[in-house]
């Protein structure tokens, strides 16, 4: 128990193992559905693996605007489609315990990954890893709903764990994997960037991209051949209409407003300005900003944190690597159209990272840490539970900013 006590991650696995076994047993299959949003009001019953999208895909439609689902036409990439039609196989269609059991592995295999990303870059206390196991809505993301962004960030995951291990060309194939389940992954492309900008070689970077698009396109190449403008426009579609009903971000907002290009220009625009700023000023501000990081890398120059192979330094490489995307990808979370309940496995991993790698008193990360997770556990969105995230990622965000130890010498000096 001691043990325990001091090195958390000892007994999680099996404490995670054993509330995973409760919850798919205790949990009623016969409220099962696989529409996840007209039947399932508290979002905390299982669905099936929707089947209909694979029949389909399996009788040879290649033509993704005519591929269709109970919840209407496919919207993911290709590479949703082949591993949800190896899911429906394998359960023969509606064998709910085994879909579980299946994403049951997705999860602890995805706390195990997570768990290696802050053992490796010591970015907080041994404690504050039991967060990490906390979250009702994840668990419901990954067990009960089994939605595709539980797998996609498991891949994520994995991808950053190769990135901080500088496993460069491994790393951007990941990403691309995960990129064909779910187009979110999109949001970590400009901090990724900057981060192999400053610590990769220009061959793995190159060598690198290229796997990850040819990935990208032998996962979709039998539908680019027959049909490439409806699977562009399906499976990476930007013109989405949302309901206003479903966004747990701008709950308070008017309907026209919510549904307005005005907002969504507001958002893309507030977006980039963030980056840019962050970019610019903090993620590269030892490098003398993003414009001159760019020219040295042209000339052939390596960064500091490219050379960086002692321990001590590979932790606070790593720990740099991480906050960087981590703090990128919650600029286009607080920027987003909208947030739907499931898209909170998009971050929630990163939350305690960004926490400790600010300057703020525990008890502060505690507090924002507990409010959005009751924000998310909070069904349907409300209007104060809409305002209080909004208040917690900017919150997030302002001290991240405001943070002076974004640079791999004084994180070294930082200890969590």
């Amino acid at each position: 128990m001691l043990k325990v006590l001091r090195e958390p991650t000892c007994g999680l696995p099996y404490a995670a193992a054993i509330l995973l076994s409760h919850i798919m047993l205790s949990t009623p299959h016969a409220a099962a559905t696989s529409d996840p949003y007209s039947s399932c009001p508290s979002l905390d019953q299982p669905i099936c693996i929707p089947g209909k999208h694979h029949h389909a895909c399996m009788q040879g439609e290649r033509d993704y605007a005519l591929i269709k689902g109970q919840t209407g036409p496919l919207v993911y990439p290709a590479g949703f489609l082949y591993i949800y039609s190896a899911l429906y196989q394998m359960t023969a269609g509606g064998n709910i315990m085994l879909a579980q059991t299946i994403f049951a592995f997705f999860y602890l295999a995805n706390q195990a990954v997570v768990m290696q990303l802050y053992i490796t870059s010591h970015a907080v206390p041994p404690w504050v890893l039991i967060l990490l196991c906390l979250s009702k809505r994840v668990k419901s993301i990954f067990l009960l709903r089994m939605f595709n962004d539980g797998v996609t960030t498991l891949l994520v995951n994995i991808a950053l764990l190769l990135l901080i291990r500088r496993k460069w060309r491994w790393s951007l194939m990941t990403f691309s994997a995960a990129l064909s389940v779910k187009m979110n992954v999109l949001l970590l492309v400009p901090p990724v960037a900057v981060v192999l900008l400053q610590a990769a070689p220009w061959k793995d970077i190159f060598l690198g991209t290229l796997v990850a698009m040819v990935l990208q396109l032998m996962l979709g190449l039998p539908f680019l051949l027959q049909h490439p403008h409806s699977y562009l426009n399906k499976a990476f579609e930007f013109s989405r209409i949302f309901l206003l009903k479903w966004s747990v971000n701008w709950a308070f907002l008017p309907e026209d407003v919510f549904r307005s290009k005005a907002l969504a220009t507001c958002l893309l625009l507030a977006h980039l300005g963030l980056l840019l700023l962050f970019a610019h000023f903090k993620w590269c501000k030892e490098n003398g900003g993003l414009l001159r990081l760019l020219l040295r890398r042209l000339k052939g120059r390596e960064c500091e944190m490219a050379t960086k192979q002692d321990s001590v330094g590979q932790a606070d490489s790593a720990r740099r690597m991480l906050a960087v995307v981590f703090s990128g990808n919650l600029v286009g979370i607080a920027c987003a159209r909208t947030l739907h309940f499931q898209f909170y496995s998009w971050y929630f991993h990163s939350i305690p990272l960004l926490l400790w790698h600010a300057d703020m008193f525990s008890p502060l990360r505690v507090v924002l840490f507990v409010c959005i997770e009751v924000v998310w556990n909070t069904f349907p969105p409300a209007v104060w539970s809409s305002t209080c995230l909004l208040f917690c990622h900017l919150t997030m965000l302002f001290e991240l900013y405001n943070f002076s130890g974004w640079s791999v010498s004084k994180a070294r000096r930082k200890s969590p």
